[in-house]
């Protein structure tokens, strides 16, 4: 039984579910059914009766199991507080174990047959296909999960094990897909939904990794194609009975809006993400997922105005999880800043630094940074505020899987600044604002490009009045790289170059801040690509790469760096040697 809920009503669906038997086990389709009844209630903000729904056979049931991970896998990394870890791990090996005793068991002898001969997939019972489909998605829970869990170099070792195994997983079911005979059309849409989603996502985010992570992944069996994945996650989307339907919607929402934002200097389609938010919003007016993704269209648009009115409905649409609340006030927070509205901006980074566990040493020196913006007096209780906060923000540093976190090391070292200066940071929230690559979108705005352009100006002028300290060459060179990208979104490449030009003549001067130099390298490759000079582009960006390392923030450059030359020079990203 396949009911399409984008023509039928919730009551409608409610009565047509009410009207079935009750069965004392749990029969594919029904499960199917009420997996779709679940993604209904879930996306209009009904988590809690999704939850009921998948709970009751989450020990029997495939599908019902995998959803209640899905919920738990959810709240483990919107909290990131252990207990909740906890609870998603537990849920995950449920579906594990759920899973596995629904799959085809094979005998040694068989798996070695398989390597000769062409498998039968028609011997396979459609419980067994989807059990497969199934337990590739727990797979992808777990492995992601186990990043997470602890905060050894062995668990990063092993998530990537997991991985491996997940991927092998589907490509095993794209090959069911692809040579088994289905007496079920929606038995068939269903499991091709999931395995394009799959399939789609896994070639999408390898594709995305440099270089140097792409001739390893490949080593151990892993290869990515971002065309590929795009058009398998799109023909996902176009299925609109496919189960897994959303969740393609979710993931190309996510790439266009969030991901191509922060790993590379091109935009998304937006156009796509007009049409499709237009639709996903007329299902679900309230969905706090879709509230956010338009918000978030809108800032990337260059309209922070009405991106705070989409990011404040989202926010208000759903009290069940808080901890949503908090992606939404990390966008409000930039968003208010491109404005300029340091006072607004302020008061979602302290809400984030107050309530917010994934990262208080960034949250607290974004706090500061915004009150460093308003130039309060130095005996004021604000300036008070920003000494506590820059001496509070390393203490709670973190280690994921043994390692710091990049940013977080980055704000540790500016905290030190601070003190170094007596008490004083050039730029703090447009320095930010500039590795978080937000500068772009703001100069979709000439107006308000124009105002960050005069307040770099004005730290320009007063860094030349004051003495000289050991920092002035990062200084210069930092404002330079902030008034150069200002002027390039301006439209005034000559005097863009200049500036970008003299932030390199300080290399042998610049003390702690090494990062500015393959930034400033980058930005002159832009520079040269807007006015048309492709192959100038590619050797600035291969001079990038291949001639710094070891500054902060460099696999985030890198990232940008390798979207790039993909984008300029065609090729795919085994191509691009390292």
């Amino acid at each position: 039984m396949d009911i399409d809920m984008s023509d039928m009503e919730e009551d409608e669906f409610q009565d047509a579910h009410e009207s079935l038997p009750q069965p004392t086990s749990m029969d594919l389709d029904t499960a199917i059914m009420e997996a779709r009844k679940a993604i209904h209630c879930f996306f209009n903000n009904d988590f809690d009766e999704a939850r009921k729904i998948m709970e009751p056979w989450a020990n029997s049931s495939m599908y019902h199991s995998l959803g209640t991970s899905v919920f738990a896998f959810l709240e483990a990394i919107l909290t990131f507080e252990q207990s909740h870890i906890e609870k998603a791990a537990v849920a995950v090996r449920q579906c594990m174990t759920v899973c596995l005793k629904q799959r085809k068991h094979t005998t040694l002898t068989q798996n070695i047959g398989k390597m000769v001969k062409r498998t039968n997939y028609d011997s396979y019972t459609i419980e067994e296909v989807h059990a497969e489909l199934c337990y590739a998605e727990s797979l992808l829970l777990k492995s992601m999960l186990t990043f997470v869990e602890d905060e050894t170099l062995v668990s990063f070792v092993k998530a990537g094990l997991k991985i491996r195994t997940c991927y092998l997983s589907y490509k095993e079911c794209l090959t069911i897909l692809n040579n088994r005979k289905w007496e079920s059309e929606a038995h068939r849409i269903h499991f091709e939904s999931g395995v394009r989603t799959g399939i789609g996502a896994f070639n999408l985010m390898i594709s995305l990794m440099p270089a140097k992570i792409i001739k390893l992944l490949e080593f151990i069996g892993f290869s990515g194609d971002k065309d590929y994945g795009l058009s398998e996650l799109e023909a996902g989307y176009k299925e609109r009975a496919g189960l897994r339907h959303v969740l393609c919607v979710m993931i190309l929402l996510a790439y266009n809006l969030l991901v191509t934002f922060i790993l590379s200097h091109s935009d998304g389609d937006l156009d796509w993400c007009e049409r499709v938010l237009e639709e996903e919003l007329s299902l679900y007016p309230n969905g706090v997922w879709f509230l956010f993704f338009k918000g978030r269209l809108e800032l990337t648009r260059g309209n922070f105005e009405s991106s705070v009115d989409w990011y404040t409905k989202s926010w208000k649409s759903q009290d069940l999880w808080p901890q949503f609340h908090h992606i939404c006030f990390w966008e409000l927070m930039w968003a208010h800043c491109a404005l300029q509205q340091w006072s607004q901006a302020s008061t979602f980074a302290n809400i984030l630094a107050t309530e917010s566990n994934w990262s208080r040493t960034t949250y607290f020196y974004q706090r500061a940074a915004t009150l460093i913006m308003q130039n309060p007096p130095s005996n004021s209780e604000e300036k008070q505020t920003i000494d506590t906060l820059m001496m509070q923000a390393p203490t709670h540093k973190q280690r994921i899987a043994g390692k710091s976190l990049p940013m977080e090391k980055f704000v540790i070292k500016k905290t030190k600044r601070y003190f170094a200066q007596k008490k004083r940071l050039v730029l703090p929230i447009f320095e930010l604002m500039y590795v978080w690559n937000l500068f772009r979108t703001v100069g979709k705005r000439q107006d308000l490009t124009l105002n960050m352009f005069k307040v770099i100006e004005d730290a320009e002028k007063e860094l030349a009045r004051a003495p000289k300290t050991e920092f002035h060459a990062d200084n210069e060179g930092l404002i330079l790289l902030l008034k150069g990208a200002c002027l390039r979104q301006m439209k005034h490449p000559l005097l863009a170059e200049n500036c970008l030009r003299r932030v390199l003549e300080l290399d042998k001067s610049i003390k702690e801040d090494t990062y500015l130099l393959p930034y400033t390298t980058v930005e002159l490759a832009l520079l040269a690509h807007d006015q048309g000079n492709v192959p100038l582009a590619i050797t600035y960006l291969e001079d990038a790469r291949k001639n710094y390392s070891g500054y902060v923030l460099e696999s985030r450059l890198h990232f940008r760096i390798h979207s790039d030359l993909m984008t300029l020079t065609g090729k795919k990203p085994e191509d691009i040697l390292s």
